[in-house]
């Protein structure tokens, strides 16, 4: 509990300050929300190519306590989880890999140089605005070097305080608890400074014991019973703060913003269940910090420019006392510091032209307790030059990338790494035939990753001889988006792509024993075909009763073609890729009630490269479904939830030998003033 006490000062501390709350009047909170999923449902990001998005009151009613869970219910993605409320939680985006998918807080990069990913369960809803999900890159031009560097980008934008009419002050209070000994209480303030000034203050505090039973069952493809365990699953607690402070401005023309992250955890890491035993558990210690900040001017109306800045410092312990081998235990040590500034500048000669000359500059450092490590530097420039066509019906934008890369190493048993300099180049195009509503698109896209730190440098587990990765993509499509003023349903949205990405020196990570273990190699190469479908409507079946729905499918086949005398891994199905995914997503609000159900199903998949029953991971499917009610007491505005997960208590896992909990429950308490 040693978070507990410094959570609760700042809960007695914020709660005073509602007496200064100005009382304004609105209108009933039943006509609000209705009127708040529509506006949502219908506002949609313009672009060359439209994005995915959830926010406003379509995000506050999934199940979803963290960005990893939200992140489900878009086409395309496919989530790695570890089960528990501590469990690691990444994505990756048709089938690229975890390290393809740029993830942005507020146009910022979150980097991990150590294994390139980001563990999106340390990220609360709590603090967002919204979630949008880029297949490609965000489709427009004027942005940091860094956003044109991904096969597919995660945005998370942060709230920015809005103070309605004469009101300064806006606490939100949110307290959860639940299944597994589930503690989650969290603050907000937001308190307006000037006209052009404002702070936000955001904390949230999460304990669990996070025990849970389970039943494994291992079924080959035949249908026949590999073997079958039941029991307790243990070392999954964690204690957690989370801690973020913010200023946003706005100045003639421009805005400019200032953040500050602070995490902090300790959990149990479960091992895995296997046959006749269990591989031991572990701990980890996870203290991450950055500070950042932007400023955007615009200058006139052809020209403006952007500043991004970013300090990070992380540390993360990993323990183990029992690895059941050699050494007798872990207690291994990692630091890493990031700093990041980016400029972009952009020009419009015409107002149907545009063109943008964006530059970045990165520094990481990782430092360990390990003995023989190599106490990696590296020096990223990023210099991206874009431009934009906008001739009305047909859009086109254009872009080339250049990163150079130099990298030193202390250790010189290690490999001397090499200097990398490439060029990838981007294209996208949308038209629009005949309607406003319909819209064709399609981009053709090259990448370039280098291998992580983990993946060159790890004593055990990585390789100073990986090769960097190459990916073309493609991608061809089409969006329909309309509204409709009159009857019953008012929008329908729908977006489908077909793609194909061949990817050379692919990296693939798994684990290796314990979450925190991992096995890097170079597959060779990987071809990858799919289709993503997303299709939301809303209906107003009467004044005060609303059916929204969102349903999506995704199709992957992403095949290893690597031509080498291991041919049983010929045109294989690389691990963890489900051919078929889909999720939905319903909601009925009637007056001040919502009532929303949602679905995930993951197909038959393969935990190895090699495509054999001993490898064979069965499909699995999970339901949820929530129950909130808001209602006004004295001019605060509160918001009881309750929420059932995994409703049909189904026994199965996200990845091999790792069980994730059955029917599980939370009821949650949010207060506004």
């Amino acid at each position: 509990m040693k978070y507990f006490y410094s959570s609760a000062l700042l809960v007695m501390l914020a709660v005073p300050t509602s007496v200064f709350a100005q009382k304004t009047a609105s209108d009933s909170i039943e006509t609000t929300v209705i009127r708040d999923i529509i506006f949502n449902r219908k506002r949609q990001e313009t672009g060359v190519i439209s994005s995915q998005k959830l926010s406003g009151a379509e995000l506050e009613k999934l199940n979803s306590t963290s960005v990893a869970d939200a992140v489900r219910y878009f086409s395309g993605i496919q989530i790695k989880d570890y089960g528990g409320i501590g469990g690691m939680k990444t994505v990756n985006i048709r089938a690229m890999g975890t390290q393809h998918v740029g993830v942005f807080y507020d146009g910022i990069p979150i980097g991990n140089a150590q294994n390139g990913t980001v563990d999106l369960g340390r990220f609360s809803l709590d603090n967002l605005e919204s979630i949008s999900l880029y297949n490609g890159q965000k489709s427009e031009i004027f942005q940091a070097a860094k956003d044109f560097g991904s096969s597919g980008s995660i945005y998370l934008r942060s709230r920015t305080p809005v103070f309605i009419n004469s009101k300064k002050t806006n606490v939100n209070f949110n307290y959860r608890s639940g299944s597994f000994g589930v503690v989650n209480p969290s603050i907000l303030l937001e308190q307006k400074l000037t006209d052009n000034i404002s702070i936000s203050l955001n904390t949230e505090y999460l304990t669990g014991h996070g025990r849970y039973k389970f039943h494994q069952k291992v079924a080959l493809p035949d249908g026949s019973l590999g073997w079958e365990r039941s029991g307790i699953r243990e070392n999954g607690d964690i204690e957690a703060l989370r801690a973020e402070a913010g200023v946003f401005g706005k100045i003639n023309n421009g805005i400019w913003k200032l953040k500050g992250y602070y995490y902090d955890s300790e959990r149990g890491v479960p091992g895995a269940i296997i046959r006749n035993g269990d591989i031991s558990s572990s701990r980890q210690w996870d203290k991450n910090f950055f500070v950042q900040g932007s400023f955007e001017k615009e200058i006139s109306s052809r020209y403006k420019f952007q500043i991004n800045s970013k300090f990070a410092d992380d540390y993360t312990r990993y323990y183990n006392d029992n690895p059941g081998g050699t050494p007798l235990f872990i207690d291994n040590v990692y630091k890493q510091q990031e700093f990041y500034i980016s400029t972009a500048q952009q020009y419009s000669p015409y107002k149907f032209w545009k063109i943008n000359l964006s530059a970045d500059y990165q520094y990481n450092t990782l430092d360990s307790n390990l003995r023989q490590f190599a106490y990696p530097q590296r020096h990223t420039e990023l210099i991206a030059l874009a431009t934009q066509f906008d001739f009305n019906k047909f859009k086109i934008q254009g872009s080339v990338l250049g990163t150079f890369v130099q990298e030193k190493i202390e250790n010189t048993t290690f490999s001397v790494p090499q200097n990398r300099s490439e060029f990838t180049p981007t294209v996208f195009a949308s038209y629009q035939p005949f309607a406003a509503d319909f819209k064709l698109h399609g981009f053709y896209k090259r990448i370039f990753r280098m291998p992580t730190f983990n993946d060159l440098y790890y004593a055990e587990v990585g390789s100073s001889q990986l090769r960097p990765e190459f990916t073309n993509q493609y991608d061809v499509g089409f969006t329909f988006n309309k509204d409709f003023e009159t009857g019953v349903l008012q929008n329908i949205n729908i977006i489908a792509d077909a793609y194909y990405n061949r990817v050379r020196d692919k990296i693939i990570a798994y684990p290796k024993g314990q979450q925190f273990r991992w096995t890097m190699t170079n597959l060779g190469e990987v071809e990858i075909k799919g289709a993503d479908v997303s299709a939301q409507a809303i209906w107003l079946l009467s004044q005060n009763l609303l059916f929204s729905s969102r349903f999506t499918y995704t199709f992957t086949e992403a095949l290893n073609i690597t031509k080498s005398n291991i041919t049983s891994y010929y045109r294989n199905q690389i691990p963890y890729t489900a051919k078929h995914n889909g999720s939905m997503l319903l909601g009925i609000t009637y007056k001040d009630w919502q009532l929303n159900y949602s679905y995930i199903y993951v197909g038959e998949r393969y935990n190895m490269s090699e495509n054999i029953p001993e490898n064979y991971e069965q499909p699995w499917y999970s339901s949820d479904i929530s129950g909130t009610r808001e209602f006004k007491l004295k001019g605060w505005k509160f918001r009881l939830g309750l929420e059932v997960n995994n409703l049909l208590d189904q026994n199965y896992s996200v990845i091999k030998n790792y069980p994730m909990p059955g029917r599980n429950y939370r009821v949650n308490l949010r207060v506004n003033f």
